[in-house]
């Protein structure tokens, strides 16, 4: 006797109608719907003990002080494996450019020249109902090439009619992140599942057909565990719709430092549907800062822009992701150019620029297979690094780094530092983490801040620092402790410099005030807040 299929448990979509989309219907569709409720009743009750495991994790660290590989993965360390071929579209990755969903940077990315687009419902897109929804309608109509952009002075951003388009990989949210609008009885849907769920269903058929496919960035993924959900959240989708396992393809972000001790196991996971690593920045310290927050002196970082990819740790960390992304035949990708060129400032370009170009130099002569960019004016740059070193070829996979052999302690070696955290650095995170918290509360994930493309990575390292100084005692090189006091003097002084530089019409219509008060408490409360945007995520509208 044939065993009845249950129907999947009903999605409720928040009736408000403030926030309703004019187009919202093109997207929540009632297969759409049930397919983001299959994969919430399957994958979600395993997200949720992925969360506790976490905090246990954290627990550890806290007791032991240290992390190390982990001796029951030493097998798949040690054996012969590879992950699965790139696809065409992925083969040549030698510069992509990043950025949220909105239409106008839908337009640009893809007209950008940059051989793969980064769309981001993540670190640079506020959780706001139009960037969830309105990004997925924006993938859509860009797919279809009937997307343009006329801005507030009138110039109008369409696509290239001939061009060769950049292929998009979609970065959902993490894993910790919930999705208020969209509920199965009582419970929010995860906002991974979500992001995952509805750019898969509307286009993965569509993609497949036209040579490419559904490709993602997997963010703050902590450990193989957590890349072992995404693979059967991958097969899942895959059967649901019908398509062959590997169609999907997923680059993990290693931007945690637990994550950095599993790199081997986290592609083994995904082997499938691996397509490579990337080695993040600002994520990555706010990792060491979360986990070894209470290991006193030899954990604290200096000046958040002192800290260099040269770094002796960051260089640890980075050589390995190579060595370990092309022993498995993956490919390794670099970090981030956040510059952002000023119209009226060559001189400040040109300083930049060289900056921009020695990075990226570096990477390619590393072994790395392409790197990130913030803005179009600096593909060509990237784009010229990697193309001295790759020439024709697409990638450097061959170069296997077996001179790399990087031990747990090189990882964690934060002390080999010789800057120290100073006021200067002290005052530039309040002025960021204020400067981004405002913008993110109205919506805006990607912020150009003192010239350089910050997003909620930025805000979370500035925030922990301040926390980490004022807990760990820090003597600041004018020999003034780090204290709450002095965090508020300061954040007072910033508050009430932005309100004279604003005036009192644009400071009131702004979310200044609470973006103060939300930094105050999460760089303030004796009980560390794991992400900033979880508190964020309550006020905003």
């Amino acid at each position: 006797m044939a065993v009845p299929v249950q129907p999947p448990p009903a999605v409720t979509v928040a009736d408000d109608p403030a926030h309703r989309l004019d187009r919202q219907d093109e997207i929540l569709t009632d297969a759409a719907l049930a397919f983001l409720g299959a994969l919430h009743e399957r994958f979600t009750p395993r997200r949720d003990a992925l969360l506790a495991r976490r905090a246990e994790r954290r627990a550890e660290i806290a007791r032991t002080g240290t992390l190390d590989f982990l001796p029951e993965t030493a097998a798949i360390r040690a054996g012969d494996w590879q992950v699965a071929p790139a696809p065409a579209a992925l083969q040549d990755r030698r510069v992509e450019i990043t950025g949220p969903t909105d239409r106008k940077m839908t337009v640009n990315a893809l007209n950008s020249g940059a051989r793969v687009w980064l769309a981001d419902f993540e670190d640079a897109s506020a959780p706001t109902w139009e960037n969830v929804i309105g990004g997925q309608l924006n993938l859509r109509d860009a797919f279809a090439r009937r997307i343009d952009f006329t801005g507030p002075g009138g110039k109008t951003y369409a696509l290239r009619p001939d061009a060769e388009l950049a292929t998009v990989v979609v970065r959902p949210r993490g894993w910790h992140l919930d999705e208020r609008h969209l509920r199965v009885g009582e419970r929010a849907i995860p906002g991974a599942l979500v992001d995952f769920g509805l750019y898969f269903f509307h286009n993965a058929r569509h993609l497949v057909e036209r040579g490419r496919g559904p490709y993602f960035y997997l963010p703050k993924t902590e450990s193989h565990h957590e890349a072992r959900l995404w693979n059967e959240v991958f097969v899942f989708a895959q059967e649901h719709l019908g398509l062959a396992r590997g169609t999907v393809r997923a680059t993990v972000l290693i931007e945690t430092i637990t994550a950095a001790f599993e790199m081997e196991e986290i592609l083994y996971e995904l082997r499938e549907h691996a397509a490579g690593l990337n080695a993040g920045r600002w994520d990555y310290l706010f990792s060491i800062v979360k986990n070894f927050r209470d290991g006193g002196p030899r954990f604290v970082l200096p000046d958040r822009n002192a800290i260099t990819m040269t770094a002796p740790f960051m260089r640890a960390y980075t050589e390995l992701l190579v060595r370990t992304c092309h022993k498995r035949g993956a490919h390794a990708i670099g970090g981030m150019a956040a510059f952002i060129p000023s119209r009226r400032d060559a001189e400040a370009n040109a300083v930049a620029f060289e900056k921009v170009r020695a990075d990226k130099d570096r990477e390619a002569r590393d072994g790395y297979d392409g790197s990130w960019v913030a803005h179009p004016d600096l593909v060509p740059i990237a784009m010229a690094s990697f193309d001295r070193v790759l020439g024709t070829r697409p990638h450097q996979k061959d170069r296997l780094r077996e001179d790399v052999a990087v031990r747990a302690a090189d990882l964690l070696a934060v002390d080999s530092l010789e800057a120290r955290p100073t006021r200067a650095g002290l005052v530039n995170a309040v002025q960021v983490g204020i400067r981004y918290i405002e913008a993110w509360l109205r919506g805006l994930g990607a912020v150009a801040i003192f010239h350089l493309m910050e997003d909620a990575a930025t805000a979370e390292i500035s925030r922990s620092q301040l926390w980490q100084w004022i807990n760990a005692g820090v003597v600041l090189e004018d020999g003034v402790p780090v204290t709450a006091a002095l965090v508020r003097s300061v954040a007072a002084d910033e508050l009430a410099a932005i309100r004279a530089e604003a005036g009192e019409a644009a400071f009131a219509a702004g979310a200044w005030q609470r973006a103060h008060d939300l930094l105050l408490r999460v760089a303030l409360d004796a009980d560390y807040t794991d992400f900033l945007t979880l508190p964020a995520y309550e006020l905003l509208d």
